[in-house]
């Protein structure tokens, strides 16, 4: 006699569903279809577990295992400045050029005290540049936790950051940034988040209260869409610096809007990075927007280099599998894979990122009479209230309703 479970009772925790799917599947290929470079890791200890035990290991066994799993390159966003960069470039970058790219950081513990932060912080950008750097990565401190000497919280889009954005542009430098976290973390932490599990392992991820209005000297976090129309903003007034939106485009839950931020702003790429749970559960969508944007998609895992998670990724990139385990801790589904043609991934594996980190090659592109941190001349969205000029977005980008106007 079978024993019956009490709802009452069960807890969250301890279940977990097995799925009765009979399907065919091709499984996770030992290697990918063609050469990968992994566009978004850290293995330099700057963000905590998110290295493993890599900074502490020979690089040699590091090498070993990109060849077996046919990772042509890493880029290394855990590079800081200063002595730690040169120690950084100095392990991986300058031994072995054509495997590693070592990107810098910035000194944001500063903010507080360096009233000319923007300034000083573009001439760091060209100090690490000379050192080697081949990129710069910005976290997601910035539009949420860092706050200046007036304790006002410092705005993604904030114009006193405009001489480090310049100077990226100068140097050719692309700028990896993260900004906001998943929609969730800003919504309360009840029975209706997606990612409830998540947050009470990690709390200090939930950005809940948001402040009810966008005043930088009230206390608590900006609200989601906020944050967003400050990086939207930011693209717009700084279009000759590259810019790579980790995971995403930092909006994996909406590629509508990413797809017309990326329309709108040509200085904008994307890596799929951490988001394979959400880009897998919107198989259909997600590869619309790989074949739309297969020009400006930089393949990334954001995992501590291990066999397991790039062969998931190549499985859920090329093949044709569904509702498979995407890693977990996410969100409690399954996902199923892109099915992606060669042309593409070519592009996403590898091109891509050869282009903009190791050979400095950008798209032509064309941006009006801005000038080096000018607008973008362009006409609003139809049905759409300008904006402020510090948030105006001239590309006809509507951030609200991710849609743009007909570009020209």
């Amino acid at each position: 006699m079978s024993r019956s479970v009490d709802l009452d009772t069960l807890l969250l925790r301890d279940f977990a569903p097995r799925p009765e799917l009979r399907l065919a599947r091709a499984g996770a290929p030992d290697r990918p279809r063609f050469p990968a470079i992994d566009a978004h890791n850290h293995l330099g200890g700057a963000f905590g577990d998110a290295s493993g035990d890599w900074p502490g290991r020979p690089v040699g066994e590091l090498l070993a295992l990109m060849d077996e799993a046919g990772v042509e390159r890493i880029v290394d966003l855990d590079g800081r400045f200063g002595d730690a960069l040169a120690r950084e470039i100095a392990r991986l970058q300058a031994p072995h050029p054509d495997r590693f790219a070592v990107f810098c950081g910035l000194d944001d513990g500063t903010f507080a005290t360096d009233p000319a932060f923007g300034e000083t912080e573009a001439r760091r950008l060209r100090a690490s540049a000379a050192a080697g750097a081949r990129g710069l990565k910005v976290w997601k401190t910035l539009g949420l936790r860092l706050r200046d000497g007036r304790d006002h919280l410092i705005a993604v889009d904030d114009e006193r950051l405009d001489p480090l954005w310049a100077a990226a542009a100068d140097l050719g430098l692309p700028v990896m940034i993260h900004v906001a976290d998943p929609v969730a973390f800003f919504q309360p932490a009840d029975r209706f988040n997606e990612r409830i599990e998540e947050l009470a392992a990690h709390p200090d991820w939930h950005f809940f209260p948001t402040r009810p209005e966008p005043d930088p000297a009230y206390p608590g976090f900006p609200p989601f869409e906020e944050i967003m129309e400050q990086f939207a903003g930011l693209l717009g007034r700084h279009p000759r610096t590259v810019f790579i939106g980790a995971h995403v485009g930092c909006y994996a839950e909406n590629l509508a809007w990413v797809g017309e931020a990326l329309a709108a702003f040509p200085n904008f790429h994307v890596d799929p990075s951490a988001r394979m749970a959400e880009l897998g559960r919107q198989p259909y969508s997600a590869r619309d927007f790989f074949l739309r944007w297969q020009d400006r998609i930089l393949f990334g895992s954001d995992a501590a280099p291990n066999l397991a998670a790039y062969r998931r990724w190549y499985r859920f990139l090329e093949t044709r599998d569904e509702y498979f385990d995407y890693g977990g801790g996410q969100g409690r589904w399954n996902v199923s894979a892109l099915d992606l043609p060669d042309d593409v991934l070519r592009k996403v594996y590898r091109e891509n990122a050869l282009r903009l980190i190791w050979q400095g090659g950008v798209p032509a592109m064309s941006f009006g009479s801005g000038g080096r941190t000018g607008r973008v001349e362009r006409p609003s969205a139809p049905g759409t209230t300008p904006r402020p000029p510090s948030r105006a977005l001239d590309s006809g980008f509507n951030v609200a309703r991710g849609t743009a106007a007909s570009l020209p």
